[in-house]
């Protein structure tokens, strides 16, 4: 109880903070009574459309005039939305990549507008020099991206000696917005990646970041979007998989789904999925743990990712990660794998999420089937269960919001569930952010809270966060909240320098300590911290941190302490990468003992070509053991390499490889490829292959245990088919 009122009375204390102040910027939107053809080429129609050139430099050099010109102009017609931008510069500085803007960046344009006036979610759309699209919500007032939504959109670009032009088209019912209000926010920005510098329409302070809520306004004159047509997209798929059995036997299985999406209003989206198929290319990568916890991973699944912020707790930050809230909705709980590989069917998944006014709303309902599955040799089943969710969020303060979340899971034996209020206050350069769950399993249940402060001055940073979690916390069926019986406090503070001019653009320094306690061990370990930050303005930059306390793990007490290096690399368009390493005294839970753990690590990604990406990712891990001596090592390659020939044509390929020294052998190797063409807006051919291999346990046909030689675990063969019936 006293931890909840200490939470009300941060949430309290908040609202005598100051709101963040509106842009000035304005663009008019004029309307055409005929369309314009996307290609790159400047039509006399344009000639129509309301223009802006004062653009501002956000980096390298925060609030000074941009080394080229760029011109961004918008108009409509009664049915689309239509953005031109000219961009001036010599054609050998422009980087020309085909592929997907996640993969090859170069020279980028975007577009972003807020359709619904509310200063906190926005729609961008980029655009490439290569004419290679990619788009993306806007979320938490710019803090947060949902690259998942997938928009139907159009665009082209055409380089010219001089520069290039890019032309986008937004049809106004592949998007949601208020049609009552006369102004919607805007921005633009551009990417030169020759010498790193990014542009936008309106001016952002470095320490924040952009922010929807200084975005300029674009008045829509006396026209209103009335577009609301069927609103209606439907997916068939076709699914042929061939699966390696053993004794060079295989399986081929025909199968067919169905993914619906319906918008009846330009606020609100149904989804509905039957009988989807999850097949993908990319295994989980290769995780090495020596905690006491589970690992988590990244859901992949299309139908779960499209749409999830509105299930997502409040106030992650994508540029800092400090606060972490709690996962209290976990999608890879529906539908997940069991312990002999074998996967519980999805019957059918149904979602509903959409807004009004200052409300935000979602629902989400599914069904998985009963799964007979062995684990060590013991036949067991999964039974038929049914998951649900619902959510409502309400935007206050402008830009804050508040809301409530409900997640559960039903079958024959059992109820787990959650209830969860959670929310954020919001300015310019702060936020504080909170979450209070209530679980329940059966009849019993327990408490769990959250809380995360981050603010980000121009000479000094503030970062807080604690946790606490109810021993009888228990959501291991639908979130992914495994620290039962713990809480845990971080306060960190320190300087920060910004440099207006020369090499270095910015550097923190952070101190502070922890505190954590963990009912298994009945004590509660504590510690300092320091850490030192640089970032270099030709984007390259590191950081070190350091840590030591006192812990206690499995009844030994003992010194803890740990000292982390990373270093990025993105100072050149034609290639980037990461460097990594760090030192621990710790308890090795997978090998019960106290001991030092140690780890290093690197990640490239080389363009050799505008259409030939090559890379890898290594690690390593060296575990001691008591006498200080080194117990094992544990090495992990992934090379790959991705041609993309034309823009929306790619192939990849990988090889996932774990060595470990002890055994002198690889352990497992992991292979994938993957041909895919996206031949028409979200319509997909799909062809992969993949293959696992690894020294685990065998048995003849007698069941008399094989010697332990590298083997095919699995392999399987999937073509795929998706078309977009679009009305």
């Amino acid at each position: 109880m006293k931890k909840l009122i200490f939470y009300i009375f941060i949430l309290c204390s908040t609202l005598i903070f100051s709101k963040t102040v509106n842009s000035t910027k304005v663009l008019l939107l004029n309307k055409l009574n005929t369309s314009i053809k996307i290609d790159g080429i400047i039509d006399d129609a344009w000639i129509k459309a309301d223009s802006v050139s004062d653009f501002v430099q956000f980096q390298p050099y925060n609030a000074q005039i941009p080394t080229q010109k760029t011109i961004a102009k918008v108009i409509t017609t009664e049915n689309s939305l239509f953005c031109l931008m000219v961009c001036y510069d010599k054609k050998e500085n422009i980087q020309n990549f085909t592929g997907k803007l996640d993969e090859y960046s170069g020279d980028v344009v975007s577009f972003m507008i807020d359709t619904f006036g509310d200063s906190r979610t926005a729609y961008k759309f980029a655009v490439s020099a290569g004419g290679v699209r990619s788009d993306c919500r806007l979320l938490d007032d710019a803090r947060n991206r949902d690259y998942n939504w997938d928009g139907i959109w159009f665009a082209q670009s055409k380089i010219y000696d001089w520069g290039f032009v890019a032309e986008m088209e937004i049809p106004y019912k592949s998007i949601q917005y208020d049609k009552t209000i006369s102004e919607w926010g805007l921005d633009f920005d551009r990417w030169r990646p020759i010498i790193s510098e990014d542009i936008y329409w309106c001016a952002y302070e470095e320490n924040e970041g952009q922010r929807i809520s200084k975005f300029g306004s674009l008045i829509l004159n006396d026209f209103r979007p009335t577009v609301s047509g069927l609103n209606l997209e439907i997916y068939p798929v076709g699914i042929a998989k061939t699966t390696y059995l053993k004794s060079e036997k295989y399986k081929t299985n025909f199968d067919a789904g169905v993914d619906i999406f319906y918008n009846p209003s330009e606020a609100l989206t149904f989804q509905f999925t039957a009988n989807p198929d999850f097949a993908q290319i990319e295994a989980d990568p290769f995780n090495f743990n020596i905690s006491r916890y589970e690992s988590y991973f990244n859901e992949k699944r299309p139908f779960f990712t499209e749409g999830n912020e509105v299930f997502s707790p409040s106030g992650k930050q994508r540029n800092t990660g400090f606060y972490r809230p709690l996962e209290l909705f976990y999608s890879r709980r529906i539908g997940k794998l069991l312990p002999d590989g074998t996967e519980v069917p999805l019957q059918i998944g149904t979602r509903a999420f959409g807004r009004m006014n200052d409300y935000e709303y979602g629902g989400f309902f599914a069904m998985t089937g009963e799964t007979k599955y062995k684990d060590d040799d013991e036949n067991l089943i999964e039974k038929k269960a049914v998951f649900g969710s619902a959510r409502i969020k309400k935007q206050i303060l402008e830009n804050s919001s508040i809301g409530l979340l409900f997640v559960g899971k039903h079958h024959q034996d059992e109820d787990n569930g959650v209830l969860d209020v959670d929310g954020a206050f919001r300015g310019g350069n702060w936020q504080l952010a909170y979450q209070v769950a209530r679980s329940f399993k059966n009849d019993e249940g327990d408490f769990a809270a959250s809380a995360g402060y981050t603010q980000f001055m121009d000479n000094w940073i503030h970062l807080f966060r604690s946790r606490y979690i109810g021993n009888k916390f228990d959501i291991d069926q639908i979130g992914y909240v495994p620290w039962k019986g713990t809480s845990n406090t971080v306060l960190l503070t320190g300087p920060r320098w910004q440099y207006d001019e020369g090499y270095t653009r910015a550097i923190l320094l952070y101190f502070g300590g922890y505190l954590g306690w963990e009912k298994a061990d009945n004590y509660s370990d504590y510690g300092a911290i320091l850490g030192y930050n640089m970032n270099f303005r030709n984007n390259w930059g590191f950081e070190i941190n350091l840590d030591a306390g006192n812990s206690k793990d499995e009844s030994i007490y003992y010194s803890s302490y740990s000292a982390n290096l990373s270093s990025w690399f993105n100072i050149s368009p034609k290639w980037n990468g990461n460097v990594w390493g760090g030192y621990q005294h710790s308890y090795n839970f997978s090998r019960e003992y106290l001991a030092f753990y140690s780890w290093g690590g690197f990640e490239i990604n080389w363009n050799v070509l505008n259409y030939l990406s090559l890379g890898t990712s290594y690690d390593m891990f060296i575990e001691g053991n008591p006498d200080n001596d080194i117990e094992d090592i544990t090495y992990n390659a992934r090379p790959y390499f991705s041609l993309t020939p034309i823009n929306d044509l790619s192939i990849k390929m990988y090889a996932d490889n774990v060595f470990v020294k002890s055994s002198d052998k690889l352990e497992q190797v992991i292979l994938g490829f993957l041909f895919a063409y996206n031949f028409s807006p979200k319509s997909w051919i799909y062809f992969a292959i993949n293959e696992v291999r690894d020294r685990s346990d065998r048995y003849d046909d007698n069941n008399n245990l094989q010697p332990r030689t590298m083997h095919v675990k699995n392999r399987a063969g999937v073509f795929k088919l998706k078309y977009l019936y679009y009305f």
